[in-house]
């Protein structure tokens, strides 16, 4: 028996599949995730979740693509013109100078939960097995002869977390004041050779090429130098005092608009709250937000008194201007050097 098909037919079948072509099309999503220097192994592995999760709840592939390094070189690279969906910084002011860019919405804080940080860390050292300079605290580093490997607070979120943290326990001190926290910040760095661009660049400096005596990082970096370079050969050396950082995210508004990829990236966003993205967050050494994660983690995290960036340096507004601008006492210090 033969079948005849109308020229009518033949169109109407075209048509099929050109509409089946394109919603297969439709069915591909690709975001870029611009973040900063140590979330490299976290976003890979949160990646391939958040990808499984989506195709299960939407039926779209997504593929996301990753930029890393400095925080505050990144923010500028995407006020430059970078075309990132979504943003993950180190801090704050990175966010807010993409805001004053008309990057992203001036309500970017109030649109995830914690101030749109979904994990936090801190600020600890990392040094050559049995300590030889016997670093415990703070006040160590500045003695002659330690040698601090730190990255740039210019340009590095972890270098000005390092940098808050450094003049915030010295202000903590019986008696501290800004003066005696200058004073501080400045012998600090007096015992840095060096200031690299970016976390992974000093975690680099200290472990492939041996420099310096101690390490100053994120916590979730100092976990993950154990593990690759080897718990045998460092320690991690929590102080008395260190910092609460919490690393902010956003969608960037006029690129997911642009590339019509809104409810995506902030599902992508909103999935790093859920259960498996707080304990991806977790396994890589971020401290999660949701309570039931952390006490699956609690073993992995030692207690340590932590201050609020508020709490010394009231915004970040105000804490660029006297610290990080040009001209400001960072540079001052370092031009003493």
């Amino acid at each position: 028996m033969k079948f005849r098909i109308s020229r009518q037919g033949v169109v109407a079948v075209m048509s099929l599949l050109a509409l089946s072509a394109s919603l297969c099309t439709l069915a591909d999503v690709n975001l870029l995730n611009v973040s900063y220097d140590p979330t490299r192994e976290f976003y890979k592995e949160y990646n391939q979740a958040f990808a499984r999760y989506w195709q299960s709840k939407a039926h779209e592939r997504v593929t996301v693509q990753q930029s890393h390094g400095g925080s505050g070189k990144q923010a500028r690279s995407v006020i430059d013109g970078l075309e990132a969906d979504v943003v993950t910084l180190g801090i704050g002011y990175d966010l807010e100078a993409l805001q004053k860019a008309g990057a992203i919405a001036p309500d970017w804080r109030t649109r995830l939960p914690n101030n749109a940080a979904p994990y936090t860390s801190t600020i600890v050292f990392v040094v050559r097995k049995g300590n030889p300079k016997g670093v415990r605290d703070w006040a160590d580093l500045v003695k002659p002869g330690v040698s601090i490997i730190a990255s740039n607070p210019k340009v590095s979120g972890g270098g000005r977390w390092t940098y808050l943290a450094a003049w915030g326990y010295a202000r903590s001190l019986p008696g501290g004041n800004d003066t005696t926290a200058r004073d501080f910040v400045t012998r600090f760095y007096r015992n840095v050779p060096v200031l690299d661009s970016g976390a992974r660049a000093s975690t680099t400096s200290f472990a492939q090429r041996g420099l310096g005596d101690v390490l100053i990082s994120w916590e979730n970096e100092a976990f993950l130098t154990l593990k690759a370079f080897g718990s045998d050969k460092y320690d991690i050396v929590y102080p008395s005092v260190s910092i609460l950082a919490e690393p902010p995210v956003s969608v960037v508004d006029r690129v997911v608009d642009k590339h019509h990829t809104r409810p995506v990236a902030t599902a992508y966003l909103q999935y790093l709250y859920s259960p498996e993205g707080q304990a991806i967050a977790a396994k890589h050494f971020y401290r999660p937000r949701d309570p039931k994660v952390a006490r699956t983690f609690s073993k992995q995290f030692p207690p340590i008194k932590l201050f609020t960036f508020e709490k010394i340096f009231t915004n970040w507004e105000k804490a660029n201007s006297i610290h990080f601008a040009d001209k400001a006492i960072f540079d001052q210090i370092v031009r003493r050097h």
